[in-house]
């Protein structure tokens, strides 16, 4: 057995075109040849994870995942009539990812994020009553076709409540950038439904203000902030955004779990009627540190470091000039012996 590529026939699928590769598996675009020639989209993952035991029983709950959910705004998962290999079959979706469609326009006019968010909150009510987590939501993992409605995608880390626990020490390194990630996530947590309410939340904070809620110089500084400070106010970045807004947005992205919204048909309520959002002031009360003072900490402490190493050698020199070691003298006993 060897990769697939273009051209290549997987069982029923003809696979026709690219249309993206990640770390572990690619997406062709495919025809499939038993309904009629219908346009297909197959995942295959490479050959060095197909012996891996953890990742096989993954992608066999992605998939289990994936036929057990029936929403439209869900990508639908489809049973091939006979499987040669590890792969998953999907209706293709003409449509391009809600990142692309950011990068293009980095402030949504507010109607268009209410309406996209709308529409990833009712999917998440669907799901959390299936009892499935996705624990991966963000842009790259949404399709938006061009009638504006949205496909979720990749549930290749959801958490299935239904099903056994999967552990695997290599997990971390699929679930990419840690924008979208939730403080209880950063930190090793399974989490629950109030982890895709922050996922959501950060993804409609960046589709207003083209900003996200934490910014450093790498990851780690990122990652470290979600854990222990509290994020900048949409408002820093767009002072017109209306206050309804902000407060779902600082109530979804709450950093102890508690203190979010506790269902996702919660927060659906108020992105259907912002209006009706009870103001609490969040933004008021949020005490971030600005990235230019961490910038000048992060500064500071290295010039510390490294000016205190440098004074440790020319103490060093220092004493080592100042007290020179004495010449060693053979002890009475040796020289005794060499008599």
């Amino acid at each position: 057995m060897r990769e697939v590529n273009v051209g290549d026939r997987v069982d029923q699928y003809e696979l026709t075109d690219l249309i993206a590769r990640s770390g572990m598996a690619s997406i062709f675009m495919a025809r499939d040849t038993l309904n009629g020639g219908a346009t297909v989209a197959i995942k295959v993952p490479y050959m060095q994870f197909e012996s891996d035991v953890v990742f096989f029983s993954r992608f066999e709950r992605e998939e289990e995942v994936g036929k057990r959910l029936n929403h439209p705004a869900i990508i639908k998962v489809l049973t091939p009539k006979h499987k040669s290999r590890m792969y998953i079959a999907m209706e293709y979706v003409e449509g391009v990812s809600l990142r692309a469609i950011m990068r293009d326009h980095p402030r949504m006019e507010p109607q268009k994020a209410l309406d996209l968010a709308r529409q990833i909150a009712e999917a998440l009510v669907y799901m959390h009553s299936q009892g499935v987590v996705h624990r991966d939501l963000k842009p790259e993992n949404i399709l938006v076709n061009a009638d504006g409605r949205i496909k979720i995608m990749d549930f290749g880390i959801a958490l299935d409540e239904s099903a056994r626990r999967l552990t695997w020490s290599g997990l971390s390194s699929t679930i990419g950038t840690p924008d979208y990630m939730a403080p209880e996530q950063v930190s090793g947590k399974r989490g629950d439904v109030r982890t895709d309410i922050y996922a959501l939340g950060t993804i409609l904070y960046e589709m207003l203000t083209g900003e996200l809620p934490y910014s450093g110089d790498n990851v780690y500084n990122v990652m470290r902030a979600k854990t222990s400070e509290d994020p900048q106010p949409p408002s820093r970045h767009l002072p017109e955004i209306d206050p309804h807004l902000e407060e779902i947005i600082l109530h979804a992205i709450e950093r102890q779990p508690r203190n979010r919204y506790a269902t996702a048909k919660e927060m659906l309520e108020d992105l259907r009627d912002p209006a009706r959002v009870v103001i609490h002031n969040r933004a008021a009360q949020l005490h971030p540190r600005s990235l230019k003072w961490m910038r000048i900490k992060g500064y500071l402490w290295t010039a510390f470091f490294f000016g205190s190493l440098a004074g440790l050698l020319i103490l060093l020199v220092w004493l080592a000039n100042r007290y020179p070691a004495a010449p060693t003298q053979p002890s009475h006993s040796y020289r005794g012996q060499m008599k």
